[in-house]
C-alpha cells in the first residue's frame, strides 16, 4: 500500500468540547475541528472512543457531526457503533443523513459476541451506511473481542467495508491481514505507538489522539516514510515516544490527556463527562511541558 488512502495519511479521533457544566460545546467543536485541520489532520473521526462516544446522547452525536462536517472540508467519519445492532443502524442512518463522509464501526463490546455474530453487526451497520465507506475498529482490549482476520478479509473482498482501524497492537497479524485483503483496502494504525511499524507492513496511516497536539509531525513522519525516507521517520518517531506516553495511563486514561492538551493550546474543551471525569491537577502542566519539547 502507499500514501493514496481514500481519506488521507492522518485521521485524529477528536475530543469533545463540553462546557463547564459539561454540556455539548457545537462552537468548540466546530473551532477544534478547523484548527485541527489547519494543523496536519486529513481527516477526522468524530464521536469515537475518544470523543467520549458513550456519554453522548443520540441527538448530541447528531448535532456534532452536522457541526464539524459544515465547519471543514475534509472527510468526516462518524462513530456511529454501540453494543447493539439495531441501535448502531438507526445511528448509522442518521449519521449519513448528517452530510458525513464515511462512518467507523466498533466491535460490539460487552456482550462477547461470536465471530458470526460480530460479521452480522457490521454487515447490519455497512447497509445501513448505503455507499457511505465503512472502517471497522478493532480494539480487544476495550471491546472484550478480536475479531477474525477470516471476517475482516471476507468483507473487505465483498466490498462491505473501506478499511479497518487496527488498534490490536500485534504487527504480526496485521501483517497478515494486510497481505489478505485486497489492494485498495485501507488499513490504519489505531495504536499511535504502532504507526511506524504498521506503515512498514503496508498501512496507509494512522487515525490518532497525538494529531491534537503534534499532527504536523505525525504527517511528516508518515510522508517521510511514504518516501523512502525510512531514516527520517524513525528520527520523528523517537520525537513522539514520550507524546505516545503521555496521552493514555490507568490514572489518566484517553482521552482525559488529549483534552489537558487541547487547554494547552488554548482550546475551550472542558473536561470529560463521569465516568471518565475530570484530570488530575497536574495534568495540564505536564501536557504544557509535553508540547513545548515537541516544538524544540
Amino acid at each position: 500500500m502507499t500514501d493514496n488512502a481514500r481519506f488521507g495519511a492522518v485521521g485524529t479521533a477528536m475530543v469533545t468540547p463540553f462546557d463547564s457544566d459539561l454540556r455539548l460545546d457545537l462552537a468548540a467543536a466546530a473551532e477544534l475541528a478547523k484548527w485541527l485541520c489547519s494543523h496536519g489532520s486529513d481527516f477526522l473521526v468524530v464521536s469515537g472512543t475518544t470523543g467520549e462516544s458513550p456519554t453522548l446522547s443520540d441527538d448530541e452525536k447528531a448535532e456534532l457531526w452536522r457541526a464539524v462536517s459544515s465547519a471543514v472540508d475534509v472527510p468526516v467519519l462518524a462513530g456511529t457503533s454501540t453494543s447493539d445492532t439495531a441501535h448502531s443502524v438507526a445511528l448509522t442512518r442518521e449519521a449519513l443523513r448528517c452530510g458525513v463522509s464515511g462512518i467507523l464501526a466498533v466491535t460490539p463490546y460487552y456482550s462477547r459476541p461470536s465471530q458470526a455474530g460480530i460479521e452480522a453487526h457490521f454487515r447490519a451497520v455497512a447497509a445501513a451506511a448505503g455507499d457511505l465507506p465503512v472502517v471497522l475498529y478493532d480494539i480487544p482490549v476495550r471491546t472484550g473481542r478480536k475479531i477474525a482476520p477470516d471476517v475482516i478479509s471476507r468483507l473487505a473482498d465483498e466490498g462491505v467495508i473501506a478499511g479497518v482501524k487496527d488498534a490490536t497492537a500485534n504487527p504480526a497479524a496485521t501483517a497478515e491481514l494486510i497481505a489478505r485483503c485486497p489492494s485498495g483496502f485501507d488499513v490504519y494504525s489505531g495504536n499511535d505507538a504502532d504507526t511506524l511499524a504498521l506503515l512498514a507492513l503496508g498501512a496507509v496511516g494512522v487515525i490518532s489522539v497525538e494529531s491534537h497536539w503534534a499532527g504536523e509531525l505525525v504527517g511528516e513522519m508518515a510522508a517521510a516514510f511514504f518516501k523512502g525516507d525510512v531514516d527520517l521517520a524513525r528520527s520523528i518517531n523517537a520525537r513522539l515516544i514520550a507524546s505516545h506516553r503521555f496521552q493514555s495511563s490507568d490514572e489518566t486514561p484517553n482521552p482525559i490527556p488529549a483534552k489537558a492538551a487541547m487547554r494547552a493550546l488554548g482550546h475551550a474543551v472542558g473536561q470529560c463527562r463521569p465516568p471518565v471525569g475530570d484530570a488530575p491537577v497536574h495534568l495540564d502542566a505536564a501536557a504544557t511541558r509535553l508540547i513545548e519539547s515537541l516544538r524544540g
